[in-house]
């Protein structure tokens, strides 16, 4: 049997080798392109300039601002206890030395189409809504206590009923609802009744919210 010579077989050996390498080769460049291929279809991040980057709002800045404070409430501070003595004008009616608590004087002998004024009461922002009124009474005419502002004769904005309290110094505190009023006003107090005679004494009025 022929034997191949060394000089054949090398040149085969060398011929497979050969297209080997150029298939090897071939799937290289193959590979190489469908790389180069996806790099081109990759989106380029946007740039971002120095002007752009201090245009933009950090979020965590941003987030991080106080939100404004709601405006505080006025608050309400109480009304002081106002003498009926004390009154700018007082019509129709006289003081005498009471037996109420606390002493002094209260206001007595008042009669219907009698009145108290009060000027300058300064019942601020927060309004009132009501009036406390230390009274008594010995008589037995039933009457009314209104209230009313800047005129002696402005509508009432309150008023409480006066019956017997057991004497004229025997006192009680009683309560008049008002239209809600704040402010700086001229108060009257004015007094109304069926009957013409005294009916009631008054030693302090107080506003209260």
């Amino acid at each position: 049997m022929d034997q191949r010579s060394p000089t054949v077989y090398r040149t085969k050996s060398w011929q497979n080798r050969r297209r080997l390498l150029l298939a090897l080769g071939a799937a290289g460049l193959l590979l190489v392109g469908y790389l180069f291929g996806r790099w081109q279809d990759t989106p380029a991040d946007p740039l971002v300039t120095p002007q752009a980057a201090a245009a933009s709002p950090s979020p965590t800045s941003a987030s991080s601002s106080p939100s404004p404070s709601p405006a505080s409430a006025p608050s309400a501070v109480p009304y002081p206890v106002i003498q009926a003595e004390s009154a700018t004008e007082l019509s129709g009616v006289e003081t005498e030395s009471t037996q109420d608590e606390g002493g002094g004087q209260n206001v007595g002998w008042v009669n219907r189409e009698d009145h108290l004024r009060f000027d300058n009461i300064d019942f601020g922002d927060v309004p009132a809504t009501e009036l406390k009124v230390r009274l008594s009474s010995g008589s037995g005419i039933t009457g009314r206590v209104q209230v009313r502002l800047d005129s002696r004769d402005a509508a009432t904005i309150g008023e409480l009923s006066i019956s017997n309290t057991g004497g004229w110094q025997s006192w009680r505190t009683s309560t008049a609802v008002l239209q809600p009023v704040s402010g700086v006003h001229t108060v009257f107090l004015t007094f109304t009744s069926n009957d013409s005679g005294e009916f009631v004494n008054l030693n302090w009025i107080q506003f209260e919210h």
